[in-house]
């Protein structure tokens, strides 16, 4: 199958771009497409901006080193954040929780029952559906909660617009663009007000008397087999509808001017330069030109039309909600990823996503349309779960890494979560499944440290290095000391938490134990698996080092028991 070009790249600023089909790329950047040497030559003064830049060159050179001095983050000061502490992207690939030829089987034809418990956003669901085997025909109930109402939100809007779309592909840019792009279209705040604010404002009309904590349900039905409900209370759905608008007199530039100055502060730089030590030049372009103006659109794609704020992340007039870091690409496998083809522009890491998502949204919409499915959306913290009538057990529960023990912790969550299950007589593959993100921090001793030593000689393999840099100011120092944790195992901090936390009781008194083997995720699955010298181990390790996990995430798959 031919992969379909990007369109060509000669957009002017204030006009109207060049309409045909890219054919060939920048050959020094390869982010851009163009229809022939014309276009390529009319947009040059433009594009030798990013073609030319120093962040494009081998010989880029980290600030810390072109200003002399030591980097903010071996300093003793706390690390500074900037921005606001929600996550409404992911921080970790996508997981399908099925995967139903490692468990139930690929002709599995029974109904099937999933909760995300902590959803966050909705790659989680997409991957998912997008993962059933094409004969598998029966119902799928899925209910998602978050605490966080601008996550239920947004994940409302956006399954009320892939519930709606009638195969209208502009519904699917909209939707990419409500998930991850800082502002929208006219167009796209036009198919927002045509299929979304009519059903909430018909729910704050007919409940504007209730008083403001009464929690209320709504169930939209799209034909016979698709259905949504929704149950916030009163305050929250009157929240949900705010959702829709501008705050008053918030421009385009005004909101743009709030959103870099968290996304690129000044006394975070050396944060980011640390980071882009490991990307290709062209994807520290990429990345860059993400930063200024948070749009999830290929690199050469015409930007004119996106002067509206994105209403689902500005809700005030003077901050933008989500850390400095915050990127899509964190929510979705780097591999797959890199490995999307968009024609000639390969370098595009950003146009790379674009089309990665659009492809699964793609086939979402087109699997909804055609399948008997049911989405539940809640608002509550995951322990009062068990008190609001979800009404079945799950074959599958997934609740993100609120099992750390900064949130509710592992005892809290299996004992919490694990009636919901459905029991192994019921269906022997029905799997809670929990993540830890923070235990390996938390758990570290002096000796852990003192033998991560042994990882930097690993470390002078994969980075292919004589020796060891002598100055800590070195870029490739402190590649080293950021790429450390990427080579250590951490199976002992696991067996060490499994006694502390008496992981063999759990099956006497809570009735769930540790799955023997793991069917749908692996206990580290982004650990690096190959050794220096092995093939594909270096592209391996940069691509670790791209990607959004930190190699710590841990896994565990739990299953009901008889005692």
């Amino acid at each position: 199958m031919t992969t379909p070009s990007l369109p060509c790249a000669n957009c002017p600023p204030d006009g109207v771009g060049c309409q045909k089909v890219g054919k060939s790329s920048c050959g020094n950047c390869r982010l851009v497409v163009y229809c022939g040497p014309e276009c390529q030559k009319a947009h040059w003064p433009i594009h030798k901006l990013d073609c030319k830049s120093p962040l494009s060159k081998e010989t880029w050179t980290p600030n810390w080193i072109l200003t002399n001095r030591i980097p903010a983050f071996f300093g003793n000061m706390p690390a500074i954040t900037f921005g606001g502490k929600k996550y409404l992207w992911g921080n970790v690939p996508a997981l399908d929780v099925l995967q139903l030829g490692s468990n139930e089987g690929h002709n599995y034809q029974g109904q099937l029952d999933l909760l995300f418990a902590a959803s966050g956003d909705l790659r989680n669901v997409v991957k998912t559906v997008v993962g059933l085997p094409s004969t598998y025909n029966q119902t799928i109930n899925i209910v998602m909660n978050d605490r966080d109402l601008d996550v239920v939100a947004r994940n409302t809007i956006m399954l009320l617009l892939a519930l709606t779309a009638e195969g209208q592909g502009e519904v699917i840019d909209c939707i990419i663009h409500v998930w991850y792009s800082a502002f929208l279209r006219k167009s796209d705040v036009g198919i927002i007000n045509q299929k979304v604010r009519p059903l909430l404002e018909e729910v704050c009309d007919k409940t504007k008397d209730q008083p403001p904590n009464a929690y209320l349900g709504k169930t939209w039905v799209f034909g016979h087999q698709r259905s949504l409900r929704l149950v916030l209370d009163k305050s929250s759905w009157e929240g949900l509808l705010a959702l829709m608008d501008v705050p008053k007199g918030l421009t385009a530039d005004k909101a743009n001017n709030i959103r870099t100055a968290v996304t690129l502060a000044d006394s975070r730089v050396d944060f980011r330069d640390r980071a882009s030590l490991f990307f290709p030049p062209a994807h520290r372009v990429a990345r860059h030109r993400f930063r200024e103006d948070g749009l999830l659109l290929p690199f050469g794609a015409c930007r004119t039309e996106f002067r509206v704020p994105n209403p689902t992340f500005f809700q005030n007039k003077d901050s933008w909600p989500m850390y400095d870091n915050s990127d899509p690409l964190s929510g979705w496998s780097i591999k797959e990823i890199e490995a999307t083809s968009i024609g000639p522009a390969t370098s595009d890491i950003y146009g790379k996503l674009f089309r990665h998502v659009k492809c699964l949204l793609k086939a979402f919409v087109e699997r909804l349309s055609n399948s008997s499915m049911t989405f539940k959306l809640l608002q509550v913290d995951a322990s009062d779960l068990p008190s609001h009538q979800l009404e079945r057990s799950f074959d599958r529960i997934e609740v993100s890494n609120i099992s750390d023990s900064a949130y509710l912790g592992i005892h809290k969550t299996v004992a919490i979560m694990s009636p919901l299950l459905q029991p192994s007589s019921v269906n022997p593959h029905a799997t809670l499944i929990t993540l830890f993100m923070n235990m390996v921090d938390f758990n570290k001793t002096m000796g852990d440290k003192v033998n991560e030593s042994a990882s930097i000689l690993t470390l002078l393999e994969f980075l292919q290095l004589a020796s060891l840099p002598v100055s800590d100011r070195d870029p490739e120092f402190v590649k080293i000391m950021y790429a450390r944790d990427r080579v250590q195992n951490y199976d002992h901090i696991l067996d060490k938490i499994a006694k502390n936390f008496n992981f063999s009781d759990f099956p006497q008194y809570m009735g769930v134990a540790i799955k023997e083997k793991h069917t749908i995720v692996e206990k580290w699955p982004h650990r690096l698996k190959r050794k220096p010298h092995q093939r594909g181990a270096k592209e391996d390790f940069d691509l670790s080092m791209r990607g959004g996990a930190s190699g710590k995430e841990l896994y565990l798959e739990w299953k009901r028991v008889l005692v």
